[in-house]
C-alpha cells in the first residue's frame, strides 16, 4: 500500500510551525535563565559604576590645504588635504591631520575621510587622541559622523571614546564632543 502525499496545506502547516519554533528559540535564547550561560560565579564578577559620559564644547578654526596626490591616489578623481585646526572652548588644542575627498560638492554629491590627531587640553585633562571623519553629501543632504579613534588617547586622555558633532554656520565651526575617560586608579 502506497502512502499518500501530504495535503499542500499541512505540509505548509508544518514548514510555518518550524519557522515559528525557531524563530521563538531565537528571540528566547538570549533571555534564558542565567544557569543556561556559563558563567563565573556571582563572587567573582567584577561590577563598576556605570562611566559617566562628558561633554565638552566650543568653536575651532580650521584651514585646508591642497597636498599632490601620492602614489596610491595618482590618476584619480581623489583630491588630497592638509588638515591644520585650532580648538577653543572645553577642548583647548590644535590638530593637524589629512583628509581625501571625491566627488562634487557644488552638484550636491560628494564623499570624504579624515584622520587628525589633536593635541591639548580636555576639560583640563592633558594629552592627545585621533578623530576619524566619515561625510558624506548627497542631493544636498549631508551626513558626517566624527568618533574618537579607540586606542589613540595618550596622557591624561589615554582610554577615551566618543564622538563628535561639527556644525558650520556662516563659515563659523563649532563642536559637540560626547565622550568618556576610565576613572584613575586608585
Amino acid at each position: 500500500m502506497m502512502e499518500s502525499e501530504p495535503h499542500p496545506q499541512q505540509a505548509q502547516l508544518k514548514m510555518t510551525n518550524r519557522i515559528l519554533k525557531l524563530f521563538i528559540l531565537i528571540i528566547w535564547l538570549p533571555f534564558a535563565p542565567a544557569a543556561a550561560h556559563p558563567q563565573s560565579p556571582p563572587s567573582k564578577i567584577l561590577r563598576k559604576d556605570p562611566v559617566m559620559t562628558r561633554h565638552a564644547e566650543g568653536t575651532f578654526d580650521v584651514k585646508t590645504t591642497p597636498l599632490p596626490p601620492d602614489d596610491a591616489i595618482a590618476g584619480t578623481a581623489i583630491g588630497r588635504y592638509a588638515l591644520l585646526k585650532q580648538f577653543h572652548g572645553d577642548l583647548d588644542a590644535t590638530s593637524k591631520g589629512e583628509m581625501l575627498g571625491s566627488g562634487d560638492p557644488s552638484k550636491g554629491s560628494a564623499g570624504y575621510v579624515a584622520i587628525e590627531h589633536v593635541t591639548g587640553t580636555l576639560n583640563g585633562h592633558a594629552g592627545s587622541f585621533a578623530l576619524q571623519h566619515i561625510g558624506v553629501i548627497d542631493q544636498g543632504k549631508f551626513e558626517l559622523s566624527v568618533a574618537v579613534v579607540p586606542g589613540s588617547g595618550t596622557g591624561d586622555l589615554a582610554g577615551i571614546a566618543g564622538t563628535m558633532t561639527i556644525t558650520n554656520v556662516a563659515g563659523k565651526h563649532s563642536y559637540t564632543l560626547e565622550y568618556t575617560l576610565p576613572e584613575p586608579a586608585q
